[in-house]
């Protein structure tokens, strides 16, 4: 495994436990793992020393708007935004809030959220994001698990944390709006004893009072991160210091191998949730560079707006947002002349060929001039970097764009309680096409055998549970010891994440280990691997496969492709209304004959071929509880929402 170095043997199994594999590392750390720079040992210091380096340079931007227009970028530079956090800590202080307190912070991304997350930074308070995507219920029960005494809030969301009252008053002392304070609000806030200040007015409270910074230590908690979670209460993942300067030391040691490391004039586009770990390192590695933070408006429909004005160098996304990329190239295409269809199907086989070769992601120069400069274009010109993380991007989405989009394509793989970022493909290395690549320089990994789900770890093609051991790891589960000790044995995490060694020692994820059921026959059903097969049925969107065991088959809720349906539909003469569409038998049937050609093709077995479903013409989404806001499937409340549907399916196909 040209990636890896052994660091550790694999063993047997026994009455303690199941067998394990090796133990690895990334074989750039074959000689210890990098350490941070000179005098860097916390969050703080990430800011403290990039504002001394690069005092001038533009840090954080968002668009004015000019005559009810969004216009061009605004920024405030390292220096101004120091100036800001100073006068922010100061704030927070003399509301009796210190080192060790909690502050929550609450809505999309914005300068005011960094400069709010600094400010915790500098005086070793924990920085609690409350999730923007999240309900009333879910951010009452985070303000009093974590008790948190000051909450920062975009000024529309304020009337989400007055529905939290009475209940959390007992902790909660000071509201803080990210712009103005209606007089109604100020009257509602101080009925519960409570004090309300818009964004100018908090920042003028701690004037006339001087605060020293106290010592933060590396191994103390910077931020409690509560992830969503698909079944039950959040979790509160606690994240130290170190974890995240451990990051940035790996991230660091491999970007600078792979040439393609940041600088401090590479530009990121700030849309994915800062209350996410994933892009709360990103924005730490970014400031770290002294390089560029633009925001979005908060709106999905605005965000390719967004990246041409900003025109970013690096853009981070989930698979959805890919997904959405890809179909809107897609339909372009198929909807162009038959010369340029031509045109671009010569252009897109004759370089796919040449990177397949080994050529680098430039392998077409005079078609990415004259063919793909336009797909570019549409993320804005710049970007030399697309990382996909929070879930699996599929295959042939990430194909099509290694190709198309004149950039290195990159999938990472990591959860909150590793910090994010644990493993990630290598640029250029097409034979890594479909995992999440070798381990970044920070950590040991290993698998342990799943001999419930035939899953052996010291096969000759190594699979089981994906084990990490090291210093980026999260520091717990905040009050919650007993689920801590589920996870974390003999220093190892458990992610929950079944994974299958390369040759070349890239990571495949290929199942989640508690999404298996038994069917009425004694078989066992891998769910999450189904759904990833199923999902390159080009006329599918999403899908759901749903069994027990009192069931001896599959079946399936789909949200179907609307341009791919409705192309069917025109061809064979059937009403073009999406959603009559999908009530159609005939829908229906041509949809499942789609599924088991790849159920064929795939050669599945005759258990996971899926025998009934049903079409869905609204997308699963986080408004019924259906997704978690990293888009995971909450498998619980999708059976409670489509019980009927389920039964009613379980009975046609009997």
């Amino acid at each position: 495994m040209k990636y890896l170095v052994e660091v550790e043997k694999g063993r047997e199994g026994d009455g303690a436990g199941p067998s394990v594999g090796p133990a690895y590392r990334n074989v750039l750390a074959k000689d210890g793992f990098p350490s941070p720079a000179p005098g860097l040992q916390t969050c703080w210091d990430v800011f403290r020393m990039s504002v001394e380096r690069n005092p001038d340079n533009r840090m954080l931007g968002r668009r004015e708007t000019v005559d009810g227009k969004a216009g061009e970028y605004v920024w405030l530079t390292y220096k101004e935004a120091y100036g800001t956090v100073m006068e922010l800590g100061a704030s927070i202080r003399s509301r009796g809030v210190g080192q060790g307190g909690r502050c929550g912070i609450y809505g999309v991304n914005c300068p005011e959220w960094i400069m709010t997350m600094e400010a915790c930074n500098a005086h070793g308070i924990y920085c609690v994001p409350l999730y923007d995507t999240l309900g009333a219920g879910a951010i009452e029960f985070i303000i009093c698990h974590a008790e948190i005494e000051i909450a920062f809030v975009e000024e529309k969301k304020i009337m989400e944390v007055l529905k939290t009252f009475p209940n959390t008053v007992k902790y909660l002392r000071t509201l803080v709006s990210f712009g103005k304070v209606t007089t109604e609000q100020k009257e509602e806030v101080e009925k519960f004893g409570l004090t309300i200040y818009s964004w100018n007015d908090f920042l003028l409270l701690g004037n006339n009072e001087q605060f020293d910074l106290p010592v933060n230590k590396k191994g103390d908690i910077c931020t409690i991160m509560y992830t969503s979670g698909t079944t039950g209460d959040p979790k509160g993942v606690l994240i130290s210091n170190d974890s995240i300067v451990t990051f940035i030391a790996g991230a660091n040691c491999f970007l600078g191998n792979a040439k393609a490391e940041l600088h401090d004039n590479d530009v990121y586009l700030s849309y994915l949730p800062l209350a996410h770990i994933f892009d709360r390192v990103i924005e730490e590695l970014f400031i770290l560079h002294g390089a560029s933070i633009g925001f979005w408006r908060g709106d999905i429909k605005l965000l390719v707006e967004d990246l041409g004005a900003l025109k970013p160098t690096i853009f981070c996304a989930v698979p959805r947002v890919l997904d959405r990329i890809y179909s809107g190239l897609q339909n372009k295409i198929s909807s162009g002349s038959f010369l340029k269809k031509t045109l671009f199907n010569f252009a897109y086989k004759s370089k796919l060929s040449n990177m397949r070769k080994g050529q680098k992601h430039e392998a077409a120069p005079i078609f990415d001039k004259i063919v793909f400069r336009k797909v570019k274009q549409g993320l804005g010109g710049n970007v030399r970097i697309i990382l996909s993380g929070a879930a699996p991007l599929a295959t042939h989405v990430e194909t099509f764009l290694r190709v198309v989009s004149c950039a290195h394509v990159i999938q990472g793989y990591g959860l909150t309680e590793t910090c994010a970022g644990t493993f990630v493909s290598v640029p250029n290395e097409f034979s890594m096409l479909g995992t999440v690549g070798p381990p970044v320089p920070n950590v040991d990994v290993r698998l342990e055998s799943v001999p419930e789900m035939g899953y052996d770890a010291l096969s000759t093609t190594p699979r089981g549970e994906v084990c990490i051991r090291g210093s980026t790891l999260f520091s717990g589960y905040y009050k919650r010891e007993d689920l801590t000790k589920e996870v974390m044995i003999d220093g190892w995490f458990h992610t929950g994440d079944i994974g299958e060694w390369q040759p070349d020692g890239s990571l495949k994820i290929i199942d989640r280990k508690k999404n298996i059921f038994k069917l009425s026959q004694g078989e066992y059903v891998a769910v999450e691997n189904l759904e990833s097969i199923y999902g390159l049925v080009p006329t599918i969107d999403s899908i759901w496969i749903y069994g027990n065991s009192f069931e001896s088959f599959l079946v399936a809720v789909v949200n179907p492709n609307q341009q791919a349906l409705e192309r069917w539909a025109e061809e064979k003469g059937v009403t073009r209304d999406f959603t009559a569409l999908c009530e159609n038998p005939k829908a229906k049937e041509y949809i499942l004959e789609e599924i088991t050609k790849v159920a064929k093709s795939k050669k599945l077995k005759g258990f996971e071929v899926i025998r009934a479903l049903h079409l869905e013409p609204i997308p699963f989404d986080m408004d019924r509880g259906l997704l978690t806001p990293t888009y995971k499937k909450k498998r619980p409340q999708m059976l409670k929402y489509y019980q009927s549907v389920i039964n009613s399916l379980y009975e046609s196909a009997k």
